[in-house]
């Protein structure tokens, strides 16, 4: 099977951990920054890793940056950097570019120039936040196109030692139930510990416990009205 080939060009905490991600996935990486010391901290755990001004054409040219599968412009202090990058991928003919914006501003010069995969770390961060304070009961979450989600939601009360049958969340909730995260007691190094796991996926029968957490998807507004009318 040939490996994904990726380049990561800026090595801040962001750009850091989605190369490292890619290489424990299995894709054959290239992390660039132009501080050797970010460079030196991440070499042993990707393909290659090496220091350069990603704003050289000619620097970049010769690392075959255009034979890349797709290239991660994570650039987060110098946005004229990461401009200059990424009209030189352009210019490259790079077959996906994928860049950083720390602003809705920032977002719309990516836009103008013809980017159209903008990752905005801090405002997903940010809405992460307010989401876990606005419902205390939901844990991570993807936010999707078109007001749709997916969202990690502990047991709300009223539904507790009830089956998926009786809740009926398709019909009467218009959510779809992707699996079931269910509280088990496993042993660890002789000790008896507490382990979330993975049900798979869940039938009419499965009863809901109140450590259980379902993941499910749907409308965000019908997401909040579950979660209204059964805390």
């Amino acid at each position: 099977m040939t490996l994904n080939k990726f380049a990561v060009i800026g090595l801040g905490l962001f750009g850091t951990a989605i190369a490292r991600e890619l290489s424990k996935k299995g894709g054959q990486v290239i992390a660039i920054d132009i501080d050797e010391e970010k460079v030196e901290s991440i070499k042993e755990e990707v393909a290659f890793a090496v220091a350069l001004d990603a704003t050289d054409i000619r620097t970049i040219k010769a690392q075959k940056i255009q034979d890349m599968d797709a290239v991660v412009v994570s650039i987060g202090d110098n946005f004229e950097a990461l401009i200059l990058c990424t009209m030189h991928l352009i210019d490259l003919k790079v077959k996906r570019i994928i860049a950083r914006a720390n602003s809705p501003y920032q977002r719309r010069i990516l836009e103008k120039a013809g980017v159209t995969e903008i990752l905005s770390p801090e405002e997903t961060v940010g809405m992460a936040v307010a989401e876990r304070l606005i419902n205390p009961s939901i844990g991570s979450f993807l936010e999707l196109p078109d007001g749709h989600e997916i969202v990690e939601i502990k047991t709300p009360t009223e539904i507790v030692n009830r089956n998926l049958g009786e809740i009926n969340l398709r019909d009467k909730y218009h959510l779809n139930l992707i699996t079931i995260k269910r509280e088990m007691e496993m042993k660890r190094n002789g000790e008896v510990v507490k382990e979330q796991h993975i049900m798979g996926v869940p039938g009419h029968s499965t009863v809901l416990y109140a450590t259980d957490t379902i993941v499910v998807f749907g409308r965000t507004k019908d997401i909040q009205r579950f979660i209204e009318i059964n805390q």
